[in-house]
């Protein structure tokens, strides 16, 4: 849950995007994209200010040194095939996660030939989902297991992604709404897989995920504009709904009882 919470405000802040280039970019041109410097400026200050307040509670405590950290307790082999499996499926859902995000807009303008407004309204809903099921999948996790929930997450958006390049704009809207509350769900459980895999790694675990991801998204969107201008965008999303079917590979995850189990021995 707690990583759950600390990704839901870059989700949140980014479904906002579509909504304010709809409602203040479209109309008053792109020159009203300055007025929004406003808010990372007060971001700026309000993060010297709790520095500042972080800085004076901690000159206030006693030294304080880190715990040291502690090497694998899993065989180097079951390591390196689960990273394997979670990098995989953080590829999957990052390539079609960057389909929708980079290529909605142009898919139902030439589709369902709508405007661009009408358009990034349904792109809002999406990015809103991503955001809504970042903050859900948390506690799904804590409740039913990291293992379940990265399996639902990436193989259960399958059907709906299979579906999408052949419904109409109604159920377009629909599904691509529920996919991304689903396929968003897993990202958290995934970071905390990889830090129950290499505990003492927290740091290295999490940057090695949020790199990942970030970076797949960035190559996914080039490569699947070259798709696009070469074969179509409607190839683009026949192409990509197949993704989520590497999903199934969640199921060679070792169960969380079983990571959890070797770091209690490793203390014992």
């Amino acid at each position: 849950m707690a990583q759950s919470v600390f990704q839901v405000g870059g989700s949140a802040g980014s479904a906002c995007g579509p909504l304010l280039v709809a409602a203040v970019v479209m109309p008053r041109g792109q020159y009203s994209l300055s007025w929004f410097a406003v808010f990372p400026t007060m971001a700026i200050f309000l993060l010297l200010w709790l520095r500042r307040q972080g800085h004076e509670e901690w000159l206030g405590k006693p030294n304080v040194r880190a715990a040291p950290k502690s090497g694998p307790s899993h065989p180097r082999g079951m390591v390196l095939r689960v990273l394997a499996i979670l990098v995989t499926l953080v590829f999957a859902k990052s390539f079609y996660t960057a389909s929708i995000t980079n290529y909605l807009i142009f898919y139902l303008t030439y589709r369902f030939d709508i405007s661009v407004q009408s358009a990034q309204i349904r792109l809002f809903f999406f990015m809103f989902a991503l955001a809504a099921g970042t903050l859900l999948g948390g506690p799904l996790g804590d409740r039913i297991g990291r293992r379940y929930i990265i399996w639902f997450s990436i193989f259960g958006a399958a059907p709906l992604t299979l579906m999408l390049p052949y419904l109409d704009l109604k159920w377009t809207s629909i599904v691509i709404f529920v996919a991304g509350l689903i396929l968003s769900s897993a990202f958290s459980a995934i970071v905390v897989f990889g830090q129950d895999l290499l505990p003492g790694r927290v740091g290295m675990v999490a940057g090695l995920f949020f790199g990942l991801s970030f970076g797949m998204a960035g190559l996914g969107a080039a490569v699947l504009g070259i798709v696009a201008d070469v074969h179509g965008i409607e190839t683009v999303y026949r192409i990509c709904s197949f993704l989520p079917l590497l999903g199934i590979l969640a199921v060679f995850l070792p169960h969380d009882s079983k990571l959890q189990g070797a770091q209690n021995v490793q203390k014992v």
